[in-house]
């Protein structure tokens, strides 16, 4: 091999690794939600909460309570959905949903953020769709195929459901409720995570 050529091939080197060390932190910030519920046998309780979770109710009991939550949960959403009247829909369907579910709507849209940051037409390489990453297998197992994880309002009534339902199952823990959700029970990183947006974003005590 001539130098030049001994000279450009070692050029290279530099290169390639910093292009490998890219590759291996892109891989890192995968949405975690993307390896939930795969492979797993089917819970037949969370496939029976999910067929029963098709009522509507309103959730909030004040006026006053609803317009000062929804200005401030607005102002906070800004970023992320930049038109006020979608951002005021979405928080009304949050809180709805998280309500129905006896689930803090603050955790919620915590979970939301970690897992879409409030894009309803995310969908994750292993196909899990939606604001709350929902994988699709969930409409047969309750024979709803015709349901639409897309819309806001049935994706939320299945993520709630189903964070409701592994609460449920962890007895109020909720970094064993989170880790559930997102497919790695035993680890800690993704409800650390979702804890952490939730005390530095989205917490909020009126009282």
């Amino acid at each position: 091999m001539s130098a030049t050529a001994r000279n450009n091939t070692f050029s290279l080197v530099p290169l390639l690794c910093a292009l490998l060390c890219c590759l291996v932190f892109s891989f890192s910030f995968l949405p975690s939600s993307a390896f939930a519920n795969t492979g797993q046998k089917v819970d037949p309780e969370l496939r029976d909460a999910l067929r029963n979770a098709v009522a509507n109710a309103d959730s909030f009991e004040d006026e006053f309570d609803a317009q000062v939550w929804l200005v401030d949960m607005s102002a906070r959403l800004k970023r992320f959905i930049k038109d006020p009247k979608k951002r005021l829909e979405l928080l009304r369907l949050i809180h709805k949903e998280a309500k129905r579910a006896d689930l803090s709507p603050e955790l919620v849209m915590s979970v939301i953020h970690v897992e879409s940051a409030f894009n309803n037409y995310a969908v994750s390489y292993v196909g899990a769709q939606g604001l709350m990453q929902v994988m699709p297998f969930w409409k047969k197992e309750i024979g709803r195929v015709e349901d639409n994880l897309i819309h806001p309002a049935t994706n939320l009534r299945y993520g709630c459901t189903i964070l409701k339902h592994y609460l449920i199952r962890e007895k109020g823990d909720w970094i064993r409720a989170l880790a559930r959700y997102n497919g790695s029970l035993g680890r800690t990183k993704y409800p650390e995570k979702v804890m952490t947006f939730w005390e530095k974003y989205w917490f909020v005590n009126y009282k």
